[in-house]
């Protein structure tokens, strides 16, 4: 796919991966719509950066757990822009929360996130993504293929992200390709320590912690290069998967 003239909606955009992704496409030449819940400024931020480049791109907030605000999305984007190309579903959350202490209602808003919210996204955005033959690339997470005791919602749905990408693929082809992007250690959750970093970077087989660009390089290769591939789902982790 040429990116260049493209629209693109990147969930979760204010902050982390999805602003990573979201810039990224930008400097592709792409329109990009910023979604947002609780970052505005981020998003704005980013923005800001886009257009001072030179490129274009507008923010559009939704609290993408409730399902009907996840699913009318993509349509404010294809109302906007004329056309809708690529739907990103990066928004996530990420909690520590053991099995014994998981509540419902934490369980609740990890799966409306995590899980439900790209599927209404994918759901809403059909229709643009069939008329424009566009893609869609879910965020998972190496959680998602393997057991994190002290992550088990975030694991449960991320598992779930897979499949998603899985089934989505078959239901929209040919007209849609679906597949993923599972990051591993690319960016650290905010909360740990040197210490546990350290532990991370001594455990993964290629001996150091990865980066936002490399998750943002298979996000490009699918879009770009990924031309016969769905339903797929590359995982971005140095090794550990296979340690």
């Amino acid at each position: 796919m040429e990116l260049r003239g493209r629209v693109a909606l990147v969930t979760g955009a204010g902050r982390r991966l999805g602003r990573a992704i979201a810039l990224a496409l930008a400097s592709r030449g792409m329109t990009v719509a910023l979604h947002h819940h609780q970052s505005r400024e981020g998003a704005e931020d980013a923005r800001g950066q886009v257009v001072a480049g030179g490129g274009r791109a507008e923010c559009f907030e939704a609290d993408l757990r409730d399902a009907a605000a996840a699913r009318a999305l993509p349509g404010r984007v294809a109302a906007r822009f004329g056309q809708l190309d690529v739907l990103v579903n990066s928004a996530a959350t990420m909690v520590r929360l053991p099995v014994e202490e998981t509540t419902a209602a934490a369980w609740d808003e990890i799966i409306a996130l995590n899980l439900r919210a790209p599927f209404f996204c994918a759901q809403g955005a059909i229709p643009a993504l069939r008329a424009s033959k566009g893609r869609i690339i879910n965020i998972a997470d190496v959680g998602g293929l393997e057991a994190w005791a002290g992550y088990a919602a975030h694991c449960i749905s991320k598992a779930g992200v897979v499949m998603l990408t899985k089934t989505l693929a078959r239901a929209l082809a040919p007209d849609v390709t679906v597949n993923a992007v599972a990051p591993g250690a690319v960016l650290l959750p905010e909360d740990w320590s040197a210490g546990a970093a350290d532990h991370l970077r001594q455990t993964t087989p290629l001996q150091r912690l990865g980066a936002p660009e490399d998750a943002v390089g298979a996000v490009l290769f699918l879009l770009e290069g990924g031309d016969f591939l769905t339903g797929q789902t590359i995982v971005v982790d140095g090794g550990r998967l296979v340690r």
